[in-house]
């Protein structure tokens, strides 16, 4: 090429098709369908193609605003600055409360969350607990039962006041929100005591126009296993069922929408958590527009900005390897930063089996750190803007979720829905068929159902206030999230929404293994196919470790009857014939034969065409990619442990 002659590399190579994109994988997958091979059916309920280009965008909205302009899909600021929070528990001691605020403001923390006694709640206690602490450099939230809020808001408007604060420019929140207290407590509650609740707190903070004081906190469904698009469509549903109730109150439309803050939870999905929030924004705003009237347009379109708190979600913690938390909640805070949330709580890695320590609040502060000073995440706004794959991804989440939102108004609105139990019915459906996608490892959770830590002893460590320093309760917990409030008082109770984590059921087969006289051994009888005996081997050994066995994989035997002699010297209780299909028909009769009425558990690993005539032998356990691993497990632990 000459010196003076240019590289057009849009002149040099033709433009190519989407359909020739798609006619090229077509013939790469040999005969094999496309849909079904390489377009994902989302849990979220729609589908995600295995490409997208620049045609993909057009018709858009998502596309058509800039950030920190309506419908705020890119954002609700021109920066991408966020408030790093970090719970405390203030419930019984306002002066050591106090000093660990001090303590973590001195460390980078910028929003700081009180959990607050109704019973303790004075002026001095609130003087006490905010000592120190400079109102207008930090945010300031707390969580405390609905009835106590309007005292509260008071208390606050007084202290400040007296500080010299200018109570306008404070920011942080109250977090009132009785429907949370009707799906965690299952009080039953009128719509007119709901209402009553919000709304004479809003009123109490009428001179904190900074601080959202109702709390829409879809966390909870987010903790219970909801997925994306579920908890936005309920989150919208429940900030809407509020909007109406204030306004109704007599309440302006735009006080209503800025006394809102969603909380809500972080899942592990990364791009899908990236879509949801910007979704959300859109969709938000689309629904406080719909509040309008002649008088305050602008500043309804104003107070249409979504205030979003997100919570790296408990559901995808463990136990067991949990410094793998640490990868979780990390990958969540990065999709929550990216998607331009306005303050990110992270989870302390070891809440699943302790009271967080010193070490795992340090590393969850520096985890946004990080992200700030070092990744400079915090300097750019929106960087998902113009990505094919992101744009179509928010518009697919934002259309599921209206329409899920859509039928929840046509079907009497959230605080309908909660009264009557549907959404905690829909919420159990939703979990047992997500920890059924856990036990089939559809779902994978590393460290718990794939690949484990095979050595790895957790009986010891877990203590009995782990669970403890959640953004809604600090120092209150039980199996059914209790927050703190109001008890039912004898008042019909409502069912309850269901909480577990994905991997506490195979915590629980590991422990109850822990916890046996005798650890079970699986020995690996290897033979045959080389390349078929080694892939099946490290297989069994990983199925085999989820329920905390001891496994002994092996290079190979010459015959069967060496095989079986190594593993009853190594004291094997199971022993798994690892070996090739065409192999098994031979090699499985000849292991059984010898094994038969022994106390050995015999397993053979994969499902071959002759598994029917195996059957027929008495042969009756296979282990293979199709298998239930936690059914199967469970029913190994039944015949080993009982022994």
């Amino acid at each position: 090429m000459a010196d003076n002659e240019k590289l057009n590399l849009l002149a040099d190579f033709a433009p190519v098709s989407a359909q020739q994109w798609k006619d090229k994988i077509i013939a790469d997958l040999k005969g094999a369908d496309f849909d079904k091979k390489l377009v994902w059916r989302t849990p979220e309920g729609f589908s995600v193609q295995p490409f997208y280009r620049r045609e993909d965008l057009k018709g858009l909205k998502t596309t058509v605003s800039a950030p920190g302009q309506f419908p705020y899909v890119r954002g609700t600021r021109s920066n991408n600055e966020w408030l790093i929070r970090q719970n405390i528990c203030a419930c019984k001691n306002a002066r050591k409360a106090n000093a660990k605020a001090l303590e973590v403001l001195n460390k980078g923390i910028t929003s700081l969350g009180f959990c607050l006694d109704k019973d303790k709640l004075t002026y001095h206690f609130i003087k006490t607990l905010l000592n120190g602490i400079y109102a207008p450099a930090v945010a300031i939230n707390f969580s405390i039962c609905a009835c106590a809020a309007p005292k509260l808001a008071n208390i606050l408007v007084r202290y400040y006041g007296r500080m010299g604060y200018d109570t306008k420019g404070l920011v942080g929140s109250i977090n009132v929100d009785p429907i949370r207290n009707m799906l965690l407590k299952g009080k039953a509650l009128t719509r007119e005591q709901v209402s009553a609740k919000i709304a004479e707190t809003v009123k109490a903070a009428k001179s904190l126009p900074g601080y959202r004081v109702v709390g829409v906190n879809s966390v909870i469904l987010n903790n219970s296993g909801a997925y994306a698009a579920q908890e936005l469509a309920y989150a919208l549903a429940w900030g809407a069922e509020y909007m109406t109730m204030l306004t109704e109150a007599g309440i302006p439309n735009y006080r209503a929408a800025n006394a809102i803050r969603f909380n809500m939870g972080i899942g592990g999905n990364y791009f899908m958590e990236i879509a949801k929030f910007r979704a959300g924004r859109l969709l938000w705003a689309k629904i406080v527009e719909a509040y309008k009237d002649p008088i305050f347009t602008t500043a309804l379109r104003n107070a249409a900005k979504m205030s979003v708190s997100a919570e790296t979600s408990r559901f995808n913690m463990t136990v067991f390897d949990a410094y793998v938390n640490l990868l979780r909640t990390q990958t969540e805070t990065m999709s929550a930063a990216l998607a331009g949330v306005d303050e990110i709580t992270v989870t302390p890695f070891d809440i699943t089996y302790e009271r967080p320590t010193d070490f795992s609040e340090r590393i969850a502060r520096n985890q946004q750190l990080l992200l700030k000073e070092e990744a400079h995440f915090d300097k750019v706004v929106d960087p998902a803007a113009g990505s094919y794959y992101l744009e179509n991804l928010t518009a697919s989440i934002a259309a599921e979720a209206w329409k899920q939102f859509l039928d929840i108004q046509e079907r009497g609105g959230m605080y309908q829905l909660v009264s009557e139990g549907k959404v905690q019915e829909h919420m159990e459906a939703n979990l047992k068929a997500r920890l059924q996608d856990v036990a089939r490892r559809k779902e994978v959770l590393l460290g718990s159902n794939q690949f484990p830590n095979f050595t790895e002893k957790a009986g010891k460590k877990i203590k009995a206030d782990a669970g403890a320093c959640s953004s809604i309760c600090t120092c209150k917990t039980d199996k059914k999230q209790a927050a703190c409030g109001c008890a039912n008082n004898g008042e019909a109770c409502l069912p309850t929404l269901p909480v577990a984590r994905a991997a506490e059921e195979f915590e629980a087969l590991r422990l109850e293994t822990e916890g046996a006289k005798k650890q079970p051994i699986a020995f690996m009888l290897t033979i045959g196919n080389l390349a078929m005996r080694i892939a099946r081997a490290q297989f069994s050994c990983n199925f085999l470790a989820c329920a905390g066995y001891k496994v002994i994989d092996n290079n190979g035997f010459a015959t069967i009857a060496e095989g079986i002699k190594a593993a009853r010297k190594a004291k094997a209780d199971i022993i798994v014939l690892c070996s090739s299909d065409d192999e098994y028909a031979d090699l499985a009769p000849k292991a059984w034969k010898k094994l038969q009425g022994k106390k050995e558990l015999f397993i053979v690993a994969g499902a071959p065409a002759c598994m029917e005539d195996l059957q027929k032998l008495g042969i009756q356990n296979f282990i293979h990619v199709r298998c239930n691993v936690l059914e199967t497990l469970k029913s190994f632990n039944q015949q080993l442990l009982k022994k």
